[in-house]
């Protein structure tokens, strides 16, 4: 049995708590024109379904101590799955990879590590390429300015997010 898909009204929930989690449950009612237990109601099933995993602060983490940010390129010199489940392990295990994707392409992942200075990349870098995980190579790329920041995701295919 399928779950089932979200109305516009649950879209128009999930886009505005993704531009503020912290809105009050009123204001969001008012927002998607719902009375506040029908809103309440409605949040609380889109958490139940799995819609909304979490919510989170945008902390501005360069206001708080030196930190770079190294946009890493992952290549594997063969694709076992193996080899991926255990850099797989070996990633969710350092707090410096904030993120990582597996992707198609030229590249195998995509990692995004916050690190003290270029000299902390290099140890990281070096252990992930000396690890039996199969890496072949990493082309790091260090985050000059972020143009725009992920916001959300577009919900519906004519959103225009603002």
């Amino acid at each position: 049995m399928s779950a089932k898909a979200p109305d516009r009204t649950d879209l128009k929930i999930l886009d505005v708590l993704q531009q503020d989690a912290r809105i009050t449950n009123q204001a969001l009612a008012d927002r998607v024109a719902l009375s506040p237990s029908a809103c309440l109601a409605r949040v609380r099933a889109l958490k139940q379904r799995g819609l909304i995993r979490s919510y989170r602060a945008h902390v501005a983490v360069d206001r708080i101590r030196s930190a770079t940010i190294v946009l890493a390129q992952v290549t594997f010199k063969q694709h076992a799955l193996d080899e991926f489940t255990e850099f797989d392990r070996r990633i969710l295990d350092m707090p410096e990879v904030v993120e990582a994707s597996r992707v198609s392409g030229s590249y195998d992942y995509l990692l995004r590590v916050i690190v003290h200075d270029v000299h902390h990349w290099k140890d990281i870098a070096r252990s992930l390429l000396g690890g039996d995980y199969g890496v072949e190579k990493i082309v790091s790329h260090f985050l000059m300015d972020e143009v725009k920041p992920f916001s959300g995701y577009p919900l519906t295919r004519d959103a225009p997010r603002g």
